[in-house]
């Protein structure tokens, strides 16, 4: 144990450098899920060092698997999978705060994970999983909390749901005619859905996940993932951003997960207007394409995004609007819409209409606000927010959950996402390459030729 202990100490020292010199320590690294030959390859905690082991599927939920670049899945062709048979997907989009407390106590998380129908998507972003004190922001990361938090998430969208189908039309109207209770006469079906990590990444409380049904896992292709601190001397990462980069039959998706500058003075909305210009600048993904945030065809931009209200704008008193429970007239005075319309920040994204009260300040384990009269810097706020940019992407709903676990809120949407139509090889290129592959064969007997014809494998 003393030895141990002495290993973390002398590493320490190592990582605090690398952290303020803005070295490379495997941000571009993550963990997932995949199946090779009827196993998960999987690896124990967060941390971005350690060896690989496959263990069977059976074993503790928090073993996770890392790789530097795409997911591999050696019994995959090259040629692409066939079409989803819906292209038209449900995505759920969620965000939390946990205030920087470990998931020990249980959170109830099918609140906040559970819709009518299961989603084919779930895109789940956290801020302070750990508390941020000068040990994590400076020293080695924490990764317990995560593990606990996937071990939570996966038993919660792997457990069986029951949900009533929507009877048809006819059947409506003999119910009514009868004078019987519709409700009561909804059969009630179990509906079960297996859920794949497809990655996961951590950055000091920054923490982001996304899970796929494990039918449409073999879709998911060009998985990448890219950290930008905007912390301490603006590159630790107690506050900034991780991405997500990937591809789904052709359509390409970036989920960012951000935490942004706090504070309610005057010039903390443009700090944080500059935390999602350097997001946007310094997000870079290691393939040509998609290589920005920017370039992908649909963005999901989530987290503690920390814009307040704005004391200085019109629209009557503050506290009064709040103790009013006003809250439409209260986002006139959101920062984040006032900066947005201006043109300062989040061009061309999008976010839907607010009916929820704000997520932020709440008593810990409690309903009330912590709010004083004449406390400006007490005002709760909308801190936690959810955007969208693409064409490809149509909002549902967007609401918040009620779980008292920590001083936010969750925050929660439903997309229907439109996917791009899968791309093939025509019939004459592909007779082409056969053609060629097979003049290949014929050289290769009497030449020893080795050649591939134009990408095609065959086996």
């Amino acid at each position: 144990m003393r030895e141990e202990n002495m290993n973390l100490q002398s590493s320490w020292p190592k990582v605090l450098v690398r952290k303020w010199l803005n070295i490379n320590s495997g941000r571009d690294k993550y963990h997932s899920d995949y199946r090779i030959n009827a196993h998960f390859q999987r690896r124990k905690s967060c941390s971005d060092d350690g060896q690989y082991v496959v263990v069977s599927e059976e074993l503790s939920e928090e073993w996770l698997v890392e790789k530097n670049s795409k997911t591999e899945r050696p019994e995959f062709s090259q040629m692409p999978p066939p079409p989803i048979p819906n292209s038209n997907l449900r995505m759920f989009v969620g965000t939390w705060n946990v205030g920087g407390k470990s998931p020990d106590d249980q959170p109830n998380l099918k609140d906040w994970l559970r819709t009518k129908e299961p989603a084919d998507i779930y895109v789940l972003g956290f801020q302070e999983i750990v508390p941020l004190n000068a040990g994590n922001v400076l020293g080695l990361e924490d990764c317990g909390p995560a593990a606990r938090w996937l071990s939570l998430i996966r038993q919660a969208l792997n457990e069986p749901q029951y949900y009533k189908p929507r009877e048809s039309f006819s059947d409506l109207l003999f119910l009514e005619d009868d004078g019987e209770d519709l409700v009561s006469n909804f059969s009630w079906r179990k509906q079960q859905k297996h859920y794949c990590l497809a990655a996961c990444k951590q950055m000091v409380g920054i923490f982001l996940c996304v899970w796929v049904r494990r039918d449409l896992l073999h879709h998911i292709t060009s998985l990448q993932v890219s950290c930008v601190g905007r912390g301490i001397m603006g590159y630790l990462g107690n506050k900034g951003s991780i991405s997500i980069s990937l591809v789904v039959q052709q359509s390409t998706f970036c989920f960012v997960c951000s935490h942004l500058a706090s504070g309610e003075k005057e010039g903390d909305a443009a700090r944080r207007n500059w935390d999602v210009m350097e997001i946007l600048r310094r997000t870079r993904f290691s393939q040509n394409h998609p290589h920005t945030i920017l370039d992908h065809h649909n963005i999901i931009w989530l987290g503690d995004l920390n814009y307040r209200l704005a004391s200085s704008s019109t629209g009557g008193d503050t506290n009064e609007l709040f103790y009013m429970n006003d809250w439409q007239a209260l986002l006139h005075k959101d920062e984040l819409r006032i900066e947005q319309k201006a043109g300062r920040v989040f061009k061309g994204f999008q976010e839907g209409e607010i009916y929820f009260a704000p997520t932020y300040k709440y008593i810990a384990n409690s309903d009330p606000y912590v709010v004083a009269p004449n406390d400006k810097r007490r005002t709760p706020a909308w801190c936690d927010r959810i955007l969208w940019k693409g064409e490809g992407v149509e909002q549902i709903y967007y609401m918040r959950g009620e779980s008292t676990f920590s001083d936010h809120r969750p925050v929660y949407s439903l997309f229907s996402v439109q996917l791009n139509a899968p791309e093939y090889p025509t019939q004459n290129s592909a007779k082409s390459a056969v053609e060629e592959l097979l003049v290949c064969r014929s050289r290769s007997r009497s030449q020893g030729c080795i050649h591939t014809a134009s990408g095609i494998k065959f086996h």
